[in-house]
């Protein structure tokens, strides 16, 4: 990884910036370079330690769609990424980018943001590669939404010019500002403002009366996915040291709520094959309720795999490791975000289902998919400035737009690849060498 020189000027930073044009030109980063390769042997070691009856819904769910595969095979792409050409200048990445890992959610204050929501493959690594990975997925979302190729293209370009021209933006943003930046430029009917109206609605009263039935004294318990009650007693009695993980304030707060019930979480597609708790607790009284969730933290694959160095600041813990790298790409990180260990294994905690909502992909449909796009790319450049330098890739980038359509050109390459991909996971299943239970509709 390559650094600036530490405290020089803005005009020696922009200058150290165009100086990695030397190491990947930009016209470079719309090569796609792609050596030997295993999907499914690499398929097949992502999932080593995960549960055997959750891989088969997890292919179920990535064989729906050449994006639904994407979402679920993180570990397989990030070798490709790692093999592109590269500027080598690292910040926090999401590290598992792409359209539905963006949504809406609550500040500690009530109000309603949009922003990343998914850091279970957060790492610091080279930034070109959240930025492939979010492009790729675009392209995919817009031919599932039916979109034609030059839109899709034209989208994935203006995800990147957001993404430049943003950073270009916030060079001379102070610090403390940068911190508090927040992405507000989408039209209120478009799918960002779509998100935010279902986010209102999206209450943690109406999550537990979707996922509970009241018991004979009146409290709401789980309805499915029940778990045995050693396995619950062992997940309450985590939330002792979680608490030690949050601030004296909201320590204050979370002493005010009673957990009383647990159950197993079945969702999302990357995630699946890993412990999934959520644990309700109730406040001031039983209409008052705190879904928590319980995950389990998994090492990043690109740790896994060899391509990053593990942080040694949060190496010893992934669930530290989870919630870190939200707080460092997040503008409003939840404020009940935290870490904990069940048994040994490592677990981030988070709120669960307080105003929270993503997109969907019918709503990408014509002109959507490009508002889609810069959103994704102003958040993303806010996202990776707060831990690098936005002077940095203003330098590299320039004003020009010979980085959108090299970049937006590989997305177009590389969606192809992975519906290669895709194409072989369903051929695996249709021969029975692979097992998959398709999702539920």
């Amino acid at each position: 990884m390559v650094e600036p020189p530490r405290w020089a000027s803005y005009v020696e930073r922009l200058a150290f910036g165009k100086s990695l044009r030397d190491r990947v030109r930009r016209a470079d980063q719309a090569r796609w370079v792609l050596g030997d390769r295993d999907m499914r042997a690499r398929l097949a070691a992502s999932e080593q330690g995960r549960r055997p009856e959750l891989i088969a819904r997890k292919y179920g769910k990535m064989a729906t769609s050449p994006f639904a595969y994407m979402r679920g095979s993180a570990a397989v792409m990030a070798p490709d990424l790692a093999a592109q050409p590269s500027t080598g200048y690292a910040v926090q990445i999401c590290g598992d980018a792409h359209v539905r890992n963006l949504g809406a959610c609550a500040t500690g204050d009530g109000n309603i943001v949009f922003d990343l929501n998914d850091f279970d493959e957060s790492c610091r690594a080279p930034w070109e590669w959240d930025v492939r990975r979010i492009v790729i997925s675009l392209v995919l979302a817009g031919r599932e939404a039916r979109c034609d190729e030059r839109l899709c293209r034209d989208a994935a370009r203006e995800l990147v010019r957001a993404y430049r021209e943003t950073m270009i933006d916030l060079v001379e943003l102070p610090t403390v500002e940068l911190a508090h930046y927040q992405v507000k430029r989408f039209n209120a009917d478009g799918p960002v403002g779509r998100a935010l109206a279902k986010a209102e609605r999206m209450t943690a009263v109406v999550a537990r009366d979707r996922w509970t039935r009241p018991d004979p004294d009146g409290r709401p318990r789980f309805v499915e996915h029940r778990i045995d009650d050693a396995t619950a007693t062992a997940v309450l009695a985590a939330l002792a040291s979680y608490r030690d993980t949050l601030g004296p304030a909201r320590q204050q707060v979370l002493d005010c709520y009673w957990p009383y019930d647990v159950a197993f979480r079945v969702a999302g597609t990357g995630s699946l094959g890993l412990l999934n708790y959520i644990v309700i607790c109730a406040g001031n009284g039983i209409d008052d309720p705190l879904i928590l969730q319980v995950k389990q933290a998994a090492p990043a694959c690109y740790q896994v795999l060899g391509l990053v160095e593990p942080d040694p600041r949060v190496a010893a813990h992934h669930g530290k490791r989870v919630a870190e790298g939200q707080h460092r790409m997040q503008t409003h990180a939840d404020p009940f975000l935290g870490w904990t260990e069940i048994a040994g294994v490592p677990f981030v905690v988070r709120r669960l289902a307080d105003h929270q909502a993503g997109i969907d992909l019918e709503d990408l449909g014509r002109a959507a998919i490009v508002e889609y796009g810069r959103v994704c790319g102003e958040t993303f450049a806010k996202a990776h400035a707060r831990s690098g330098d936005p002077a940095v890739f203003a330098g590299y980038a320039g004003s020009g737009d010979n980085l959108d359509r090299a970049i937006g050109d590989l997305a177009m390459t590389a969606a192809d690849q992975v519906t290669e991909d895709w194409e072989k996971l369903c051929a695996g299943i249709h021969r029975g060498e692979l097992v998959a239970i398709a999702p539920e509709a």
